[in-house]
């Protein structure tokens, strides 16, 4: 499943973004190269493997990345991890955060791993303490669980093994726009 998510977020996210992004991931990507202006880095017990070695707070720049994607990170209790990723983020920049489903029967393939899944409703909650704006709903992929002769189409997409979120930085202009000026039927500007 990490590795269909992982083809996943390359396909979306390799050729397309512009500004260096940040992608963690439960295990190391089996090949970071081909994707350029990336910074992969993995999680373990000790803090983040990868291209760097780091803990948090990660000593990389503020508002340094157009893009940061948490796969199945965020679900070993990491404490300001999304703090963390708010800071990192430029304005405008996205957050994707990739979640198992807790409602898909696919629980039951992890269920005696130790991960601890959590709903989307508190993922978003967590984001928006966080100071990110959650866009849009949550959207689901990746294999579902359908009986032998039932066809994929049928399959409600609640059912899918993968839950994506995801969320922008907007922050407030320094200096507000000016008003515009009102000035009437046939008035014409001095």
């Amino acid at each position: 499943m990490l590795s269909a998510e992982a083809e996943r977020v390359a396909a979306l996210l390799g050729p397309a973004a512009p500004q260096p992004w940040l992608w963690l991931a439960p295990q190391a990507v089996p090949t970071p190269e081909k994707l350029p202006r990336c910074l992969f880095l993995h999680g373990q017990a000790a803090g983040f493997f990868g291209q760097i070695r780091c803990a948090l707070p990660f000593p990389l720049p503020t508002e340094g990345f157009g893009t940061i994607v948490l796969q199945h990170v965020h679900e070993g209790g990491m404490e300001g991890l999304l703090a963390e990723c708010a800071r990192l983020l430029e304005p405008g920049g996205r957050l994707w955060l990739v979640s198992l489903n807790p409602w898909s029967p696919y629980r039951a393939r992890w269920r005696r791993s130790g991960l601890h899944v959590r709903e989307a409703r508190s993922w978003q909650a967590e984001l928006e303490d966080g100071g990110l704006t959650v866009l849009g709903g949550r959207r689901r992929f990746g294999p579902v669980w359908r009986a032998r002769n039932e066809a994929p189409a049928h399959t409600p997409p609640r059912l899918r093994a993968v839950t994506l979120l995801e969320a922008e930085k907007r922050v407030a202009a320094l200096i507000p726009p000016k008003a515009i000026p009102s000035w009437g039927v046939g008035a014409s500007p001095v």
